[in-house]
Protein backbone atom coordinates (compact mmCIF):
# COMPACT_ATOMS: atom_id res chain seq x y z
CA UNK A 1 0.00 0.00 0.00
CA UNK A 2 1.58 3.57 -0.83
CA UNK A 3 2.35 5.40 2.33
CA UNK A 4 0.66 9.07 1.81
CA UNK A 5 3.47 11.91 3.31
CA UNK A 6 3.01 12.87 6.46
CA UNK A 7 2.60 16.64 5.51
CA UNK A 8 -0.09 16.02 2.88
CA UNK A 9 -2.06 13.60 5.52
CA UNK A 10 -2.09 16.82 7.93
CA UNK A 11 -2.96 19.33 5.23
CA UNK A 12 -6.07 17.42 4.22
CA UNK A 13 -6.80 16.47 7.70
CA UNK A 14 -6.44 20.67 8.53
CA UNK A 15 -8.68 21.38 5.30
CA UNK A 16 -11.35 18.67 6.35
CA UNK A 17 -11.64 20.27 9.41
CA UNK A 18 -11.62 23.41 8.61
CA UNK A 19 -14.45 22.69 5.56
CA UNK A 20 -16.67 21.05 8.97
CA UNK A 21 -16.28 24.05 10.77
CA UNK A 22 -17.60 26.62 7.90
CA UNK A 23 -20.48 23.49 7.68
CA UNK A 24 -21.48 24.14 11.24
CA UNK A 25 -20.90 27.78 11.36
CA UNK A 26 -23.21 28.11 8.81
CA UNK A 27 -25.75 25.83 9.87
CA UNK A 28 -25.94 27.80 12.94
CA UNK A 29 -26.15 31.18 11.63
CA UNK A 30 -29.60 29.89 10.29
CA UNK A 31 -30.29 28.24 12.79
CA UNK A 32 -30.48 24.46 11.59
CA UNK A 33 -31.51 21.39 13.63
CA UNK A 34 -30.23 18.35 12.66
CA UNK A 35 -32.69 16.04 14.30
CA UNK A 36 -35.93 18.34 12.30
CA UNK A 37 -37.12 17.30 9.08
CA UNK A 38 -37.52 19.65 6.06
CA UNK A 39 -40.51 21.37 6.71
CA UNK A 40 -39.17 21.97 10.00
CA UNK A 41 -35.89 24.01 9.67
CA UNK A 42 -37.42 25.79 6.67
CA UNK A 43 -40.58 27.68 5.01
CA UNK A 44 -41.90 25.00 2.81
CA UNK A 45 -45.21 26.50 2.81
CA UNK A 46 -45.01 27.87 -1.09
CA UNK A 47 -43.50 24.54 -2.63
CA UNK A 48 -44.05 21.08 -4.05
CA UNK A 49 -41.03 19.03 -5.17
CA UNK A 50 -40.61 16.26 -7.97
CA UNK A 51 -38.45 13.40 -6.95
CA UNK A 52 -36.90 11.01 -9.42
CA UNK A 53 -39.20 7.99 -8.02
CA UNK A 54 -41.89 6.03 -9.80
CA UNK A 55 -45.74 7.49 -8.35
CA UNK A 56 -47.88 4.98 -7.09
CA UNK A 57 -50.78 7.09 -8.04
CA UNK A 58 -49.66 8.62 -11.82
CA UNK A 59 -48.21 5.16 -13.08
CA UNK A 60 -45.21 6.41 -15.39
CA UNK A 61 -44.40 9.97 -13.90
CA UNK A 62 -42.18 10.98 -11.17
CA UNK A 63 -43.13 11.43 -8.03
CA UNK A 64 -44.36 14.94 -6.62
CA UNK A 65 -44.82 15.54 -3.31
CA UNK A 66 -47.76 18.08 -3.22
CA UNK A 67 -47.93 21.37 -1.19
CA UNK A 68 -49.85 20.78 1.48
CA UNK A 69 -47.97 17.42 2.68
CA UNK A 70 -44.92 19.03 1.86
CA UNK A 71 -45.96 22.29 4.19
CA UNK A 72 -46.94 19.77 6.97
CA UNK A 73 -44.80 20.43 10.00
CA UNK A 74 -46.63 18.36 12.15
CA UNK A 75 -46.31 14.70 10.19
CA UNK A 76 -43.49 16.14 7.94
CA UNK A 77 -42.25 14.67 4.79
CA UNK A 78 -38.94 13.72 3.84
CA UNK A 79 -37.23 11.15 1.53
CA UNK A 80 -34.31 8.77 2.97
CA UNK A 81 -32.50 8.77 -1.07
CA UNK A 82 -33.71 12.13 -2.15
CA UNK A 83 -34.86 14.57 0.03
CA UNK A 84 -33.90 14.28 3.74
CA UNK A 85 -31.86 16.56 6.35
CA UNK A 86 -28.45 16.43 6.64
CA UNK A 87 -27.52 14.24 10.32
CA UNK A 88 -24.84 16.56 11.33
CA UNK A 89 -25.38 19.88 10.21
CA UNK A 90 -29.46 19.99 9.58
CA UNK A 91 -28.73 20.93 5.84
CA UNK A 92 -31.58 20.28 3.37
CA UNK A 93 -29.91 17.30 1.11
CA UNK A 94 -31.37 17.40 -2.53
CA UNK A 95 -29.91 14.18 -4.61
CA UNK A 96 -30.86 13.37 -8.29
CA UNK A 97 -29.65 9.56 -10.33
CA UNK A 98 -28.29 9.85 -13.66
CA UNK A 99 -31.18 7.58 -14.64
CA UNK A 100 -34.87 7.18 -12.98
CA UNK A 101 -37.80 8.71 -13.83
CA UNK A 102 -38.50 11.72 -15.06
CA UNK A 103 -40.92 14.38 -16.14
CA UNK A 104 -42.86 14.38 -19.17
CA UNK A 105 -40.51 16.66 -20.91
CA UNK A 106 -37.13 16.57 -19.89
CA UNK A 107 -34.85 13.34 -19.88
CA UNK A 108 -33.17 14.91 -16.67
CA UNK A 109 -33.88 13.35 -13.28
CA UNK A 110 -34.60 16.01 -10.93
CA UNK A 111 -35.01 16.29 -7.04
CA UNK A 112 -36.93 19.64 -7.42
CA UNK A 113 -38.72 22.11 -5.47
CA UNK A 114 -41.35 24.62 -7.61
CA UNK A 115 -43.03 27.17 -6.63
CA UNK A 116 -46.18 27.24 -5.68
CA UNK A 117 -48.45 30.75 -5.01
CA UNK A 118 -51.76 28.89 -5.67
CA UNK A 119 -53.38 25.30 -5.23
CA UNK A 120 -53.79 24.74 -8.44
CA UNK A 121 -51.52 25.15 -11.60
CA UNK A 122 -53.71 26.52 -14.51
CA UNK A 123 -54.55 29.29 -12.07
CA UNK A 124 -52.60 32.57 -12.68
CA UNK A 125 -52.64 33.39 -8.99
CA UNK A 126 -49.70 30.21 -9.25
CA UNK A 127 -47.39 32.31 -10.70
CA UNK A 128 -45.86 35.72 -10.93
CA UNK A 129 -44.92 38.77 -13.93
CA UNK A 130 -42.79 41.30 -14.26
CA UNK A 131 -44.69 44.67 -13.69
CA UNK A 132 -45.01 46.14 -17.33
CA UNK A 133 -46.95 42.38 -17.77
CA UNK A 134 -50.21 43.77 -19.49
CA UNK A 135 -52.70 41.22 -17.04
CA UNK A 136 -49.93 42.01 -14.01
CA UNK A 137 -53.16 42.10 -11.50
CA UNK A 138 -54.42 38.16 -12.28
CA UNK A 139 -51.11 36.79 -11.24
CA UNK A 140 -49.77 36.09 -8.02
CA UNK A 141 -47.52 38.15 -7.90
CA UNK A 142 -44.97 40.60 -9.59
CA UNK A 143 -41.59 40.16 -8.94
CA UNK A 144 -40.12 37.78 -6.07
CA UNK A 145 -36.59 37.19 -4.29
CA UNK A 146 -35.13 33.92 -4.02
CA UNK A 147 -32.30 33.79 -1.65
CA UNK A 148 -30.22 30.41 -1.11
CA UNK A 149 -26.85 29.25 0.40
CA UNK A 150 -25.33 26.04 -0.16
CA UNK A 151 -23.24 23.49 -1.34
CA UNK A 152 -22.82 21.32 -4.59
CA UNK A 153 -21.31 17.92 -3.19
CA UNK A 154 -21.44 15.71 -6.03
CA UNK A 155 -22.03 15.61 -9.61
CA UNK A 156 -21.57 12.81 -12.21
CA UNK A 157 -18.27 10.86 -12.29
CA UNK A 158 -19.39 9.91 -16.10
CA UNK A 159 -20.02 11.78 -19.45
CA UNK A 160 -18.91 13.16 -22.29
CA UNK A 161 -17.12 16.39 -21.61
CA UNK A 162 -17.39 17.99 -24.88
CA UNK A 163 -21.37 18.13 -23.88
CA UNK A 164 -21.97 20.95 -21.14
CA UNK A 165 -24.55 18.73 -19.68
CA UNK A 166 -22.23 16.38 -18.39
CA UNK A 167 -20.85 16.33 -14.97
CA UNK A 168 -23.26 19.60 -14.86
CA UNK A 169 -26.10 20.36 -12.27
CA UNK A 170 -28.97 22.76 -11.72
CA UNK A 171 -29.18 24.57 -8.68
CA UNK A 172 -31.92 27.60 -9.38
CA UNK A 173 -34.29 28.35 -11.95
CA UNK A 174 -36.94 30.87 -13.25
CA UNK A 175 -38.85 29.32 -15.73
CA UNK A 176 -41.65 30.67 -17.94
CA UNK A 177 -44.52 29.19 -19.83
CA UNK A 178 -41.89 27.45 -22.09
CA UNK A 179 -38.57 28.71 -21.65
CA UNK A 180 -35.93 30.34 -18.59
CA UNK A 181 -35.03 33.43 -18.13
CA UNK A 182 -32.72 32.16 -15.48
CA UNK A 183 -30.98 28.82 -15.02
CA UNK A 184 -27.94 28.78 -12.41
CA UNK A 185 -25.75 26.00 -13.10
CA UNK A 186 -22.33 24.27 -11.58
CA UNK A 187 -20.60 22.05 -13.72
CA UNK A 188 -17.13 20.50 -12.47
CA UNK A 189 -15.15 18.06 -14.54
CA UNK A 190 -13.35 14.35 -12.82
CA UNK A 191 -9.91 15.79 -13.39
CA UNK A 192 -10.09 19.20 -11.93
CA UNK A 193 -10.50 20.15 -8.24
CA UNK A 194 -12.58 23.25 -8.86
CA UNK A 195 -15.76 23.63 -10.56
CA UNK A 196 -17.69 26.68 -12.16
CA UNK A 197 -20.42 28.18 -11.49
CA UNK A 198 -22.74 30.22 -14.33
CA UNK A 199 -25.76 30.92 -15.41
CA UNK A 200 -27.95 31.17 -18.43
CA UNK A 201 -30.68 33.25 -19.90
CA UNK A 202 -33.14 31.70 -22.56
CA UNK A 203 -34.09 33.65 -25.52
CA UNK A 204 -38.27 33.76 -25.85
CA UNK A 205 -38.89 33.61 -29.59
CA UNK A 206 -42.50 33.95 -30.69
CA UNK A 207 -44.77 30.54 -30.45
CA UNK A 208 -44.14 29.72 -34.17
CA UNK A 209 -40.37 29.65 -33.62
CA UNK A 210 -40.24 27.69 -30.61
CA UNK A 211 -38.77 24.81 -32.03
CA UNK A 212 -37.28 26.64 -35.23
CA UNK A 213 -33.44 26.57 -36.59
CA UNK A 214 -31.36 28.72 -38.36
CA UNK A 215 -29.01 28.81 -41.61
CA UNK A 216 -26.40 26.86 -39.41
CA UNK A 217 -29.10 24.68 -38.29
CA UNK A 218 -28.94 26.04 -34.34
CA UNK A 219 -31.95 26.75 -32.26
CA UNK A 220 -33.70 30.02 -32.42
CA UNK A 221 -34.35 28.85 -28.54
CA UNK A 222 -31.22 28.98 -27.28
CA UNK A 223 -29.56 29.50 -23.61
CA UNK A 224 -26.93 32.53 -23.38
CA UNK A 225 -24.49 31.18 -20.83
CA UNK A 226 -22.89 33.80 -18.43
CA UNK A 227 -19.67 32.71 -16.11
CA UNK A 228 -19.39 33.62 -12.91
CA UNK A 229 -16.83 31.70 -11.29
CA UNK A 230 -14.61 29.56 -13.45
CA UNK A 231 -15.55 28.77 -16.84
CA UNK A 232 -19.05 26.69 -17.85
CA UNK A 233 -17.55 25.33 -20.79
CA UNK A 234 -14.15 23.46 -20.15
CA UNK A 235 -13.17 20.62 -21.63
CA UNK A 236 -10.52 17.53 -21.28
CA UNK A 237 -7.38 19.21 -20.66
CA UNK A 238 -8.59 22.31 -19.82
CA UNK A 239 -6.60 24.02 -16.91
CA UNK A 240 -8.14 23.76 -13.36
CA UNK A 241 -10.30 26.77 -13.02
CA UNK A 242 -8.86 28.14 -9.31
CA UNK A 243 -11.12 30.86 -9.43
CA UNK A 244 -14.30 28.40 -9.25
CA UNK A 245 -15.80 26.45 -6.35
CA UNK A 246 -14.80 23.15 -5.03
CA UNK A 247 -17.80 20.22 -4.07
CA UNK A 248 -18.60 20.73 -0.94
CA UNK A 249 -17.92 24.35 -0.57
CA UNK A 250 -20.70 26.84 0.78
CA UNK A 251 -21.82 29.99 -1.81
CA UNK A 252 -24.95 31.84 -2.02
CA UNK A 253 -27.04 33.36 -4.99
CA UNK A 254 -29.66 35.99 -4.88
CA UNK A 255 -32.38 35.96 -7.40
CA UNK A 256 -34.27 39.65 -7.14
CA UNK A 257 -36.83 40.05 -9.27
CA UNK A 258 -38.18 43.65 -9.25
CA UNK A 259 -40.56 45.74 -11.99
CA UNK A 260 -39.01 44.22 -15.15
CA UNK A 261 -36.04 43.84 -13.85
CA UNK A 262 -34.22 40.96 -12.56
CA UNK A 263 -31.20 41.44 -10.05
CA UNK A 264 -28.61 38.34 -9.57
CA UNK A 265 -26.09 38.24 -6.84
CA UNK A 266 -23.24 35.58 -6.47
CA UNK A 267 -21.15 35.19 -3.39
CA UNK A 268 -18.05 32.83 -2.27
CA UNK A 269 -17.19 32.76 1.70
CA UNK A 270 -20.72 34.00 2.61
CA UNK A 271 -20.52 35.16 6.07
CA UNK A 272 -17.45 35.95 5.99
CA UNK A 273 -15.30 38.75 6.08
CA UNK A 274 -13.59 38.24 2.74
CA UNK A 275 -16.91 37.71 0.80
CA UNK A 276 -16.59 37.20 -2.96
CA UNK A 277 -19.49 39.14 -4.68
CA UNK A 278 -20.55 39.18 -8.51
CA UNK A 279 -23.75 41.05 -9.65
CA UNK A 280 -25.79 40.71 -12.74
CA UNK A 281 -29.03 42.94 -14.02
CA UNK A 282 -31.59 41.95 -16.68
CA UNK A 283 -34.16 43.95 -18.13
CA UNK A 284 -36.30 40.87 -18.61
CA UNK A 285 -39.62 42.85 -20.52
CA UNK A 286 -37.18 44.21 -22.97
CA UNK A 287 -36.47 41.73 -25.14
CA UNK A 288 -34.07 41.54 -28.38
CA UNK A 289 -31.17 40.42 -25.41
CA UNK A 290 -27.60 40.85 -26.38
CA UNK A 291 -28.52 41.49 -30.03
CA UNK A 292 -30.74 38.65 -30.35
CA UNK A 293 -33.88 40.00 -32.42
CA UNK A 294 -35.27 36.48 -32.05
CA UNK A 295 -35.97 37.06 -28.47
CA UNK A 296 -38.87 38.62 -27.39
CA UNK A 297 -37.94 39.16 -23.81
CA UNK A 298 -41.12 37.60 -20.89
CA UNK A 299 -43.42 40.78 -20.79
CA UNK A 300 -46.03 39.23 -21.40
CA UNK A 301 -45.12 35.61 -20.04
CA UNK A 302 -45.75 34.18 -16.37
CA UNK A 303 -42.76 32.42 -14.16
CA UNK A 304 -42.70 30.70 -11.63
CA UNK A 305 -39.16 30.12 -9.21
CA UNK A 306 -37.40 26.46 -9.08
CA UNK A 307 -34.88 25.26 -6.45
CA UNK A 308 -32.60 22.16 -5.68
CA UNK A 309 -31.07 19.19 -7.70
CA UNK A 310 -31.49 19.07 -11.67
CA UNK A 311 -29.65 16.80 -12.59
CA UNK A 312 -28.00 17.19 -16.15
CA UNK A 313 -26.28 14.60 -16.73
CA UNK A 314 -28.47 11.51 -18.83
CA UNK A 315 -27.58 8.72 -20.53
CA UNK A 316 -28.65 9.56 -23.60
CA UNK A 317 -25.89 9.78 -26.58
CA UNK A 318 -27.30 13.03 -28.11
CA UNK A 319 -27.19 15.11 -24.53
CA UNK A 320 -24.62 14.10 -22.10
CA UNK A 321 -23.65 10.53 -22.82
CA UNK A 322 -23.27 9.64 -19.30
CA UNK A 323 -23.87 6.50 -17.75
CA UNK A 324 -25.97 5.04 -14.74
CA UNK A 325 -23.66 2.47 -12.15
CA UNK A 326 -25.21 3.07 -9.58
CA UNK A 327 -25.01 5.94 -6.67
CA UNK A 328 -21.58 3.85 -5.62
CA UNK A 329 -19.86 4.72 -8.89
CA UNK A 330 -20.68 8.41 -8.00
CA UNK A 331 -23.71 8.69 -10.83
CA UNK A 332 -25.79 11.56 -9.28
CA UNK A 333 -26.08 14.96 -8.39
CA UNK A 334 -26.56 16.25 -4.78
CA UNK A 335 -26.33 19.88 -3.30
CA UNK A 336 -27.05 20.93 0.43
CA UNK A 337 -28.91 23.64 1.44
CA UNK A 338 -28.45 26.03 4.25
CA UNK A 339 -30.87 28.99 3.04
CA UNK A 340 -33.59 28.53 1.03
CA UNK A 341 -36.32 31.56 1.37
CA UNK A 342 -38.39 32.92 -1.05
CA UNK A 343 -40.37 36.14 -0.89
CA UNK A 344 -43.50 36.52 -3.11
Amino acid sequence: MRKIPLSLLTTCMIAGSVAASIELDTAKRFNLDPTKAPSQNFDLSKWKITLPELSTKNAGKALEINKQQLRDTQTPYSHPQWFYTDKNTGALVFVAPNEAPTTPNSKNTRSELRAMLADKYDDPKNNFVVASHPNASEYGAIGGQLKATLSVDQVSFSGNDTKNGAFAVVIGQIHGSDNEPLKIVYRKLPEHEYGSLSWSYELNPEPKLQDAVDSNGKKLRQDIRHNVFGKFNLRQGDVDPKDGIKLGEIFAYEVNVKGDSMTLTFTKNPGSNKPIIKTFDVNLAQGNYQGHKVDLGYQNDWMYYKAGVYNQCNTKKSSSDCQWRGMDAGDYAQASFYQLELKQ
